[in-house]
């Protein structure tokens, strides 16, 4: 059974939501038979790749907030982000528009090694504080995870990773996703937001059920904490 998720490793409720996914997935009985499908969503694709911006000041203009509100907000995505076993460090995080990063996540599907892909990215965006649009930074990433680095330098001229990039993106918006993390189960129940893995489990299970059924049309059934396109996250 599929489970796809749309995600942006710019988005911190992404790393928490994958995290909480993957305490439900070790519940699971049956999750040797799921295939999770990682799907490109970019929060912000106009964005300005700027390193060596303050990021709490940076969020503060953009937001047109004071560095102090900035920072407290940050701070419930660190708490959110403990209950997952993440340690985010914002204080030191990039600037960095993901673009690069999704071309990278692509070939990585093509590879097979999607998931660790994403982790190595949120890892590198939120606990490193690398910048993700930095091509060197994005080569070291891909042959950690047995990429060749001719490979992976072609993928960021590649027009066929860019149209994998831009379908995503297409099937996110018919599927009227406007907020990542996004997980659709069994082609029929979405779910929105970092989870408790004790309601991904659920969803899990009343998916799995009805797996051989080929009862479709997609449901809405739960939101929780999740980042927007306009750059809320909450």
């Amino acid at each position: 059974m599929k489970v796809n998720i749309w995600s942006d490793v710019r988005c911190p409720f992404c790393y928490v939501g994958k995290k909480k996914f993957e305490k439900a997935l070790e519940k699971f009985p049956q999750a040797e038979n799921i295939q999770v499908v990682w799907h490109s969503f970019q929060l912000d694709p106009d964005l300005e790749t700027q390193p060596d911006r303050d990021p709490y000041e940076f969020f503060s203009e953009i937001k047109g907030i004071s560095t102090e509100q900035a920072k407290a907000m940050h701070e419930h995505a660190k708490n959110a982000g403990r209950e997952a076993g993440i340690e985010f460090n914002f204080d030191n995080s990039k600037i960095a528009n993901s673009y690069k990063a999704h071309l990278i996540i692509q070939l990585a599907k093509q590879k097979g090694v999607a998931d660790a892909m994403e982790e190595a990215l949120f890892k590198a965006q939120f606990i490193d504080a690398e910048n993700i649009d930095d091509e060197s930074t994005l080569l070291k990433v891909a042959t950690s995870m047995g990429i060749t680095e001719e490979d992976a330098k072609k993928a960021f001229n590649s027009d066929e990773l860019s149209h994998a990039v831009a379908q995503d993106g297409l099937m996110a918006r018919q599927l009227g996703i406007n907020a990542v993390p996004f997980f659709v189960f069994n082609d029929k129940y979405g779910v929105s937001g970092a989870q408790q893995p004790e309601h991904f489990l659920e969803v899990l299970t009343k998916s799995y059920e009805e797996f051989s059924a080929g009862d479709k049309g997609l449901q809405i059934i739960s939101s929780g904490e999740s980042c927007d396109a306009d750059g809320n996250c909450n």
